[in-house]
């Protein structure tokens, strides 16, 4: 596999020469097992929620992009917390139904590892929290060690194709006015709006 690793930001990229075709990766998304009768799965989203959402925002608008086919952290979101929820997904909810909307926070959770092209992607989700308002995002980050990474399992799915550490989220917190108020430098890393 052929990578491209900015040295500034520490951004990895997979050459766009492997990417997936879109067939190929609805294919492995529709493999998944991610849904509300997975109480793993649950742990797995409400650890999220426990430690990069709710500690900074309790009530609002969320959208929660890239929902997936069964939108589970929506579902919490909503019925355990108490926020009312919109999602998105470009093959299983595609109705843009953020298009005129501002949201109080955004969660995406193991999707920004899957885009292609990151900044536009982050420029669109900027333009959709409002003033103050939150990003909170679920991925794994790299290990920022060539050998480390080479033996890393999460580039072996064929469908990631962006890898970032949290000096990367910093480099786009500052492109597109947001500043990092938390990580646990492993897969969570929100930021808010300034």
């Amino acid at each position: 596999m052929k990578f491209h690793c900015c040295p500034t930001c520490e951004f990895i990229f997979k050459d766009e020469l492997i990417h997936p075709s879109p067939e190929d990766e609805y294919q492995i998304y529709e493999q998944h097992q991610n849904d509300e009768g997975n109480q793993g799965y649950i742990n797995f989203l409400t650890n999220f929620i426990d430690a990069a959402v709710y500690p900074l925002i309790q009530q609002g608008d969320v959208l929660d992009f890239g929902s997936g086919p069964n939108p589970v952290l929506a579902k919490i979101l909503k019925d355990t917390y108490g926020f009312q929820v919109d999602i998105y997904d470009p093959y299983y909810a595609r109705e843009v139904i953020f298009k005129n909307k501002t949201y109080d926070l955004i969660t995406s959770t193991e999707v920004v590892e899957h885009f292609y092209h990151p900044i536009p992607m982050f420029e669109t989700l900027s333009k959709h929290i409002k003033s103050k308002g939150f990003l909170a995002l679920m991925t794994l980050f790299h290990p920022n060690d060539l050998k480390l990474f080479n033996d890393w399992f999460y580039i072996r799915d064929i469908t990631h194709v962006s890898f970032y550490t949290p000096k990367t989220f910093k480099y786009i917190a500052q492109r597109f006015g947001f500043h990092v108020i938390y990580t646990n430098h492993h897969r969570y890393i929100t930021l808010q709006k300034d």
